[in-house]
């Protein structure tokens, strides 16, 4: 089954606006969506312990460690997703340069067996194609992934004390796909809500320094 909200990215790219050249410069690779993504996905599945799971029959195994799969394409030669370790222990800073060099070493073909190993939930990055929204098929025996889409200006209503408005926002539309025997509809838009709101509201300038 496949549920879907759109995200207003806006603090994010704040973040990436305010250090993206710096970090270009200093570490040689352009600072994306994905590795912001990434950290939400990671503390909303602490609170969603259901979703960071395998199905092992008719047994729903719960993964104590949170490990993100990410997809990679390889040139459309096919895809390949290693494998994030022990997410929630890593700043974001550190999660941005592990994502960038599981790509750049699965696309040189120098990955090694255990970067495939012990993915316990997966992220698809279509959004680098410009999707709008993508229904991804589980990595299995994992029980959900999550595909990012592409994120376009959009005028979005601004509720505030004076009423109403409207303004130009970076939005995207996050897409989980889920496996019905393990959770309900209810959880799993319970856990998007939350992905969205860490990723609306964090303090991401912040984060960036750690």
């Amino acid at each position: 089954m496949l549920q879907a909200v759109e995200v207003d990215f806006m603090k994010v790219e704040q973040a990436r606006q305010a250090a993206g050249a710096a970090w270009k410069a200093r570490e040689g690779f352009t600072l994306t969506y994905l590795p912001f993504v990434a950290c939400a996905v990671s503390a909303a599945l602490a609170k969603f312990p259901l979703l960071n799971a395998s199905l092992d029959g008719d047994d729903l195994v719960l993964h104590p460690r949170i490990n993100i799969g990410i997809a990679v394409d390889l040139n459309f030669e096919g895809l390949v997703v290693p494998v994030v370790k022990d997410v929630p222990g890593k700043s974001l800073p550190q999660l941005a340069r592990e994502i960038n060099d599981l790509a750049q070493r699965a696309r040189n073909n120098r990955l090694k067996p255990d970067d495939m190993t012990g993915g316990t939930y997966t992220l698809s990055n279509s959004g680098v194609f410009g999707t709008l929204i993508t229904a991804p098929i589980i990595n299995q025996p994992q029980v959900a992934i999550l595909s990012t889409d592409g994120v376009r200006k959009k005028p979005v209503v601004i509720e505030g004390p004076q009423g109403d408005s409207i303004a130009i926002r970076p939005v995207g539309v996050l897409a989980q796909t889920f496996d019905h025997r393990a959770i309900d509809g209810a959880y799993s838009a319970a856990f998007l809500r939350e992905v969205m709101t860490l990723i609306e509201t964090r303090d991401w300038t912040q984060e960036l320094q750690g």
